[in-house]
């Protein structure tokens, strides 16, 4: 027996052989090594990951020369851009903890997350100046605003005490920027986007985006150098990680202001853009965008979509472009994807439509994701991998979040147990790919049996017509409740309920059809995600 582990005595964790994880390495290493590369295209601009680099250090000291530090928020309310990207490092550099900010939030739930985050400072494009001014005129501590004033926007409204390019005048070029002492510390905060009350501060740590950021280029089976279109936007789960991402694979980042596919088809064609991520409403957007549009795109394109469960339909439509897409799966609370519809070769084989099919469930872990199960939420008890018994699906793992700010009782509750509770309902299938079924408010039971409204969404989407579908419930006096279809048809088409539900007979079994139909503009979230609470609440209106 040894007294003493042979393994630890002598061998002390020191700075030679031990630092705290951080994706901030990334970008130094991508200056140090390849500083003339290109890093960022914003209209006119072109940036090298050396110029980059600077102007992030300048962010970081000027920052620190105004009190910003440890612990500290800096906001940034912006579209994808130079500043936004430049934040993702400078921010952190010198302690602080970046807050990225929904654009396409009202102006209470803006309110509520500088006050929440208790910002420092907020860095604001023009673009959204007079929603800020609102905004902060009534603030109790209002933060210092910095304009970021980008010439290739000609509108918008100036309110800060000074720009974004005078801060960084102000910044020392040889900052000594400092590796957290602790990867267990904040390096953002981002508010969940949730459908009733204030929204839940997510807090990330530097381990899990450094890790998050790896996991997900490996998922893609990324190559160094790529070429990456900013459809996604960067406050959103700090662009699902792909700023550290870029960082680390030393690319390009293509800017994009507004996501419409006016600018996405040119801008693919202009730049010889390998890779973009986007919702599934972005990927419907370019299925049936103008085929002049379409033609302009000349090479394949890898595409990595997750959000809103995304209809087979739209898959294959967007394969059949040579967009070659990969799904995956993740929340706020874990950095984004975590999961992913990883290929089986085997499946190549398959028909379009199946492979689509197979290509719309959730999948597998991640590679740097230690736990996936689909699980009885009560009792932890992992369900049958049969594709049809249905539980919660539940992860655990260094790239889970750190907890809410400031809710240590939510916190504990999504923690119940030792695993993160996700709220989506799921089922497992024999060979261990997990397929969404439902959030567990979205569930349908109809005499007894549940309908998943994803499911009959995705029969919806097939119809040739039928541009976005919607399924909740609707109250049933006999069956207790029976779905009803919201429906958004292509320009132009003509489409009525009874066609609907004959096609939903023809390709589900009866129970799961719809017994309404409405035609009507989908409301979405800020992110772009159907509000089927709102559509709830119209559904129980039609009941006489």
């Amino acid at each position: 027996m040894h007294s003493i582990n042979p393994y630890e005595y002598g061998m002390p964790r020191e700075a030679a052989n031990f630092q705290a994880l951080s994706p901030l390495t990334f970008i130094e290493r991508a200056a140090s090594v390849h500083p003339q590369r290109l890093a960022v295209i914003n209209g006119a601009l072109r940036q090298t990951w050396g110029q980059t680099y600077q102007r992030c250090i300048r962010l970081a000291s000027a920052l620190s020369q105004r009190g910003v530090g440890l612990g500290d928020t800096v906001a940034v309310i912006a579209p994808n851009g130079p500043a936004m990207f430049e934040a993702h490092f400078g921010v952190p550099m010198c302690g602080a903890v970046l807050n990225a900010i929904n654009t396409r939030l009202d102006a209470e739930a803006v309110a509520f997350i500088l006050q929440h985050g208790e910002a420092k400072v907020l860095l604001v494009d023009k673009e959204f100046g007079e929603l800020v001014q609102r905004v902060t005129s009534h603030l109790p501590n209002r933060p210092l605003i910095i304009d970021i004033d980008d010439p290739e926007y000609a509108g918008g409204q100036l309110i800060g005490q000074f720009d974004y390019e005078a801060l960084l005048a102000e910044g020392d070029p040889d900052y000594a920027w400092q590796l957290p002492a602790d990867e267990w510390q904040a390096i953002s905060l981002n508010y969940t986007s949730g459908t009733t009350g204030n929204p839940k501060g997510v807090v990330y740590h530097h381990r899990g985006a450094h890790l998050n950021a790896l996991s997900n280029a490996m998922c893609w089976d990324m190559n160094r150098f790529p070429v990456y279109l900013w459809t996604l936007p960067m406050f959103h789960c700090n662009g699902w990680c792909f700023p550290w991402v870029m960082a680390a694979y030393v690319g390009v980042n293509v800017c994009l202001r507004h996501v419409r596919a006016e600018a996405i088809y040119p801008a693919l064609a202009e730049h010889g853009v390998d890779h973009f991520c986007g919702a599934p409403i972005v990927l419907n957007m370019l299925a049936n965008a103008a085929d002049e549009l379409k033609a302009l795109k000349t090479q394949p394109v890898k595409v990595l979509t997750a959000g809103a469960a995304p209809p087979a339909a739209v898959i294959e439509a967007m394969e059949a472009l040579d967009f070659r897409v990969t799904h995956v799966y993740g929340l706020t609370e874990t950095y984004g994807p975590s999961v992913s519809c990883e290929w089986n070769s085997a499946w190549d084989k398959e028909s379009a439509e199946q492979r689509a099919r197979l290509k719309s469930r959730q999948g597998v872990r991640a590679p740097l994701l230690e736990g996936l199960m689909v699980a009885n939420p009560d009792t932890l008890e992992p369900v049958a991998k049969d594709g049809e018994t249905i539980g919660e699906i539940m992860m655990r793992g260094n790239v889970v979040m750190k907890g809410y700010l400031k809710n240590p009782s939510a916190t504990a509750e999504a923690f119940a147990g030792g695993w993160f509770h996700s709220g989506d309902l799921a089922v497992w299938h024999a060979d261990g790919y997990v397929e969404i079924k439902d959030r567990s408010k979205d569930i349908i039971i109809s005499g007894g049996e549940n309908i998943s409204s994803i499911e009959v969404e995705d029969v919806l989407y097939r119809h040739p017509q039928i541009l976005e579908a919607a399924v909740v419930a609707m109250p049933h006096s006999k069956w207790g409740e029976t779905p009803c279809a919201f429906i958004a048809v292509k320009a132009g088409a003509q489409l009525d309920a009874a066609e609907v539900i004959s096609f939903c007979q023809q390709h589900m079994a009866r129970f799961k059809v719809p017994g309404h139909v409405v035609f009507t503009e989908l409301p979405k979230t800020s992110t772009g995600k159907v509000q089927k609470f709102v559509l709830r609440e119209q559904a129980r209106a039609l009941v006489v």
